[in-house]
């Protein structure tokens, strides 16, 4: 491409979380541009945003249908080439489903929906048109967790038989969407989270890594859901077993009322040969450790690495690559497969390492599977979609 791609924003206006972590991810590798913005639903609070990040006044918008519309309208030298969705859960389909009927990429925050329902439309749009779908599963975007994927899928440790997913954070462990957290406020509430609290904001990312890195399909699972916090409307702990489409167990536990913890994402994957083990909250070590061999440490940015891990590798080895990185990665290659695409060329399997729409809908199947296994005395569910 000889120019950088232009992107639109829904949400992500001033004191947003995830939009500000969008914008510094998109803006890393010096590929994209936020051209516009529909930032807010408060009209004042839209304005201020667009010019705290320098958006032309016509191009601030008050509402996604205006930005989309008019965006639309443009020659095509100006017009955006993709739309970045950063709202709550329940405000995630319909920009969505316009952006892609009016024939632009889109980039989403996970959950793709609300519900599985709304997630298979998408899907359905998405192939209608031929458009790109990305959803930001941050922690696939890490070096290590490509490295680990790949080691798997070249059956370094043989055939996998045992995945241990676990993602504690205590930051729910009072009732805080009572007390002024608005990041709260919006994730227990069922109107604007969906049918799960933590599961659907913290397990699905479980379910996405567990999957994603051992190239496996889960296929039933039993469910154990659980409210802890007097007075709270959805779940914020629970426990999931597993099973694998090659036969292989695994369990899953997500909570949000573990009192201490942070961000303290893990996962174990144990084959015939040996097991790794990486961590998020230090994610530039692989820990490897082989049947009756001696355990070995991996780093980012070393030689031995493979090709797949260095792509999405930035530093030298002993810098520290971490969250915004990892976030960047997806943009970048999402960024680089769009930019093949207008220039007609085949994208490349290292550009295609990005999680797309089928994520999305195995993201809210997992969810509506969840929920159905923890309401029933049922003691395994399949995995339905």
């Amino acid at each position: 491409m000889k120019r950088k791609l232009r992107m639109g924003m829904v949400g992500g206006g001033k004191d947003a979380f995830i939009g500000a972590v969008h914008r510094i991810a998109a803006n890393i590798d010096g590929q994209i541009e936020l051209c516009c913005g529909a930032l807010s639903v408060h009209p004042d609070v839209a304005k201020e945003s667009g010019k705290m990040l320098f958006l032309p006044e016509d191009r601030t918008y008050l509402n996604f249908e205006e930005m989309i519309r008019k965006e639309s309208q443009l020659p095509a030298d100006q017009r955006i080439d993709f739309v970045t969705i950063v709202t709550p859960n329940f405000a995630h389909f319909a920009p969505a489903m316009m952006a892609l009927e009016h024939g632009f990429n889109v980039v989403i925050e996970k959950p793709i929906a609300l519900s599985l329902d709304e997630a298979k439309q998408l899907q359905q749009k998405v192939e209608e048109t031929g458009l790109i779908l990305c959803l930001t599963h941050t922690y696939s975007g890490y070096p290590m967790v490509k490295q680990a994927r790949q080691m798997v899928k070249e059956g370094k440790l043989g055939a996998i038989r045992k995945v241990v997913v676990e993602y504690p954070q205590g930051w729910l462990s009072t009732l805080t969407e009572r007390e002024g957290n608005a990041q709260a406020a919006w994730r227990t509430d069922p109107s604007k989270s969906g049918k799960s609290g933590c599961m659907g904001d913290i397990g699905t990312h479980a379910a996405q890594l567990a999957e994603y890195i051992s190239g496996l399909k889960i296929s039933k699972l039993c469910a154990d859901l659980n409210i802890v916090v007097p007075g709270r409307a959805l779940d914020d702990d629970g426990n999931v077993l597993l099973k694998f489409d090659n036969g292989a167990n695994g369990i899953l536990m997500a909570s949000q009322i573990a009192a201490g913890e942070e961000n303290a994402l893990k996962i174990r994957i144990y084959g015939e040969k040996g097991g790794m083990e990486w961590h998020q909250m230090e994610p530039n070590t692989l820990l490897v450790k082989w049947l009756n061999e001696p355990a070995q440490v991996y780093r980012v940015g070393q030689a031995y690495m493979s090709d797949i891990a260095k792509h999405n590798t930035r530093v030298p080895g002993g810098h520290p690559e971490g969250y915004l990185e990892a976030f960047a990665n997806i943009y970048r290659n999402f960024a680089l497969t769009v930019a093949a695409k207008l220039e007609g060329s085949t994208p490349t399997e290292a550009m295609l390492d990005f999680p797309r729409v089928e994520d999305g809908v195995r993201g809210m199947a997992f969810i509506e599977n969840v929920v159905a296994s923890s309401q029933s005395d049922q003691k395994w569910f399949d995995f339905k979609i």
